[in-house]
């Protein structure tokens, strides 16, 4: 098996997204450094506390994923056992033990710096919604799957954020300065926002367009040039998200590459531990009827190791401050995500051919 197979099999601007990410990181601490007035400019337009061309950005992005969705398959998808398995071990990972692995870290690395530590707590917090989308599509993960964990984490998420901040931070964080107060309208609307619009755009964009053409012509014609359309809004929202804070953290240096240690670490431990946990379970398999395999591998390691930063910077900014420093450490969130869970795309698509997925039951019946 070469080492060169996952490139081969991605296209052209999946190959070129690492240098487009990095390209983009760079052009957007140079306009924020060279140009102070952006910072300004991005605060004059409020979408719910969140500069709206940050917005724009993340909705863009997640709009054309949320189209290839099969929703017509869904009836017959949330009616089988496997998915319920998977929503159970989404909310073990996402509710349980994701942040109090945030909590953990955060204490480990940043006993003395309070304030930075809460904004990377308030990042474990957050649970997925927007890049993890990305990242499955990227890495060749069940992209039907993906959109129904997300959508039940954000429900969730409504349900158990406000109630989380306050445990996390004000009890168990023992936080002594200002107390974190966060209302269930808050982060419900600001879910709808980042979810709730591109997936009623989507699923309008889905059906109108078969409806004026056809499937085929849907799946091959459209979705090819309608695609790279998530992409420059990935592109689009790193290039505003470094140039809104590319003067603080340069100017900032210390504290924010302590601040990238806990969440490097929470990534990496995430994803890793989450990814041959499913590979274990895909290996203890009977042979008839996969319940997890390769695709659900990518699925749920993605799903339990990206966090809702738009939720996070949001919330971070209304309670603190948008010069606070927990909004800066609640900034570094996404700046660390991307280029970490981008590099776990490579290493997902080379233990796609590197491992055996299939159990040794089902191999040996396969054989015969």
């Amino acid at each position: 098996m070469s080492c060169l197979a996952p490139f081969k099999e991605m296209s052209i601007l999946d190959r070129l997204l690492t240098p487009f990410v990095l390209l983009s990181m760079i052009i957007g601490v140079i306009v924020g450094e060279f140009a102070p007035g952006v910072r300004e400019a991005l605060d004059t337009a409020k979408l719910h506390s969140v500069s709206l061309p940050i917005a724009i950005g993340l909705i863009v992005m997640m709009w054309p994923i949320l189209t290839k969705v099969q929703y017509e398959k869904l009836p017959s998808v949330l009616s089988t056992s496997r998915l319920w398995k998977h929503i159970g071990i989404s909310i073990g990972l996402n509710w349980i033990i994701g942040p109090f692995l945030m909590l953990g870290l955060a204490w480990a690395t940043l006993p003395d710096l309070p304030a930075y530590r809460a904004g990377v707590i308030m990042v474990g917090l957050a649970r997925c919604i927007a890049m993890v989308a990305i990242w499955n599509d990227l890495a060749r993960g069940d992209g039907d799957y993906c959109a129904i964990l997300v959508v039940i984490n954000g429900v969730m998420q409504i349900v158990l954020f406000a109630p989380y901040s306050v445990l996390f931070l004000n009890i168990i964080g023992g936080s002594h300065q200002e107390a974190v107060h966060v209302a269930y309208g808050d982060v419900a609307i600001s879910v709808l926002i980042y979810l709730g619009i591109p997936l009623v755009a989507g699923i309008v964009t889905r059906y109108t367009v078969i409806f004026l053409t056809s499937k085929e012509f849907f799946n091959k014609r459209f979705l090819p040039i309608f695609s790279p359309l998530a992409l420059l809004g990935l592109l689009y929202t790193i290039i505003v998200l470094f140039a809104y804070q590319g003067h603080r953290i340069l100017h900032n240096l210390g504290p924010v590459f302590r601040v990238f240690v806990p969440q490097i670490l929470y990534f990496i431990i995430m994803w890793t531990s989450t990814f041959f946990l499913i590979f274990y379970l895909s290996r203890r398999e009977k042979s008839e009827g996969q319940v997890y395999g390769y695709e659900m591998a990518v699925v749920q390691a993605f799903t339990a190791a990206s966090n809702n930063f738009e939720l996070a910077i949001a919330v971070a900014i209304s309670v603190y401050g948008v010069n606070s420093e927990q909004a800066l450490a609640a900034t570094i969130g996404p700046l660390t995500e991307v280029p970490v869970l981008l590099a776990l795309t490579w290493v997902a698509l080379y233990f796609r051919h590197k491992l055996h997925w299939a159990s040794p039951a089902a191999t040996n019946e396969e054989k015969q």
